[in-house]
């Protein structure tokens, strides 16, 4: 009895194995840009992936004409943001990868005015003709640096998305606190910013851009993205003492009446911590900063 269970799951796990591996990729599109190597890969279910290098991490991965489908843990839970900001009238996303947070934001919010913006040309062409992002009048795609965009902004957004950052490659202008205080002034007072990064065990910078975040917003809450090394940061411009029980309560009715095929208020009840404490060994990232040899 017991050979023949030892074979069995020997057999299932051989199955599971081959089920993976039969998902071969083919690259649709390779090219070099002045900031990326691109590449965009088709698994044999239809989504599409987008890298800055083969072989690279996930950058964006969409199932065309499926704006509802996010793929990638990170993508999820960033939309916690949306509890703390359930009418946005105005969004900002620095960084368009494939479009999938746009897209998905421009389908459930409609009424929404979406500004997107990435400094690599290249990314917003690719993004159009393999990933299915569309201009519409009300959402618009800028080729600007990020920094430099929110700085000269004057209409305040409601929901500004930070996903420029690589879990190797950290724009340090986009981390600085001179930074990040350009970007509060470009929120409205009950306003919020959801950063992507990466967590310490690929970004040596973790501590510090946590501790730089503090150093600038009133409340810094931290979602924990399961099964990914991605930590999404949650700034608010005021002091709303917020609680896991009442953010997981509130992105879970978020999702029920927006229609989310994944409940919000999972990501939060798992992975939600508030950063209230200052770790005084970290240091708070300036424009002005010696290069940090970590880098």
């Amino acid at each position: 009895m017991t050979r023949r269970l030892h074979l069995s799951l020997g057999l299932a796990s051989f199955l599971a194995v081959s089920l993976v591996a039969s998902r071969a990729e083919t690259i649709l599109y390779q090219g070099k840009s002045a900031f990326n190597n691109i590449v965009v890969t088709e698994d044999d279910r239809g989504l599409r992936t987008l890298l800055f290098e083969k072989g690279g991490a996930r950058q964006s991965v969409v199932k065309p004409g499926d704006p509802d489908h996010l793929e990638l843990p990170y993508a999820r839970a960033a939309m916690t943001g949306l509890a703390l900001c359930e009418d946005p009238r105005r969004v900002l996303v620095v960084g368009l990868g494939g479009g999938t947070i746009p897209m998905f934001l421009r389908k459930h919010y409609p009424q929404a005015a979406i500004d997107v913006v990435d400094i690599d040309p290249e990314v917003v062409r690719v993004a159009k003709k393999f990933f299915g992002f569309r201009e519409d009048s009300r959402m618009r795609a800028h080729t600007a640096d990020g920094r430099r965009f929110i700085e000269q902004s004057r209409q305040p957004y409601d929901i500004i998305f930070l996903d420029a950052f690589g879990p190797d490659s950290i724009p340090r202008h986009l981390a600085t606190v001179e930074f990040l205080q350009s970007v509060r002034r470009a929120l409205t007072p009950r306003g919020l910013v959801a950063g992507n990064v990466w967590s310490r065990s690929t970004n040596r910078q973790y501590d510090d851009m946590v501790r730089t975040y503090q150093e600038v917003f009133s409340e810094l809450l931290v979602i924990r993205v399961e099964g990914a090394g991605n930590r999404i940061l949650i700034a608010l411009p005021r002091a709303d003492r917020v609680t896991r029980q009442d953010l997981s309560k509130r992105a879970a009715a978020v999702s029920k009446q927006q229609g989310f095929r994944f409940d919000l208020g999972e990501s939060v009840s798992r992975g939600f911590q508030a950063a209230r404490e200052k770790d005084s060994l970290s240091r708070i990232l300036t424009d002005q900063g010696k290069p940090d040899p970590r880098e």
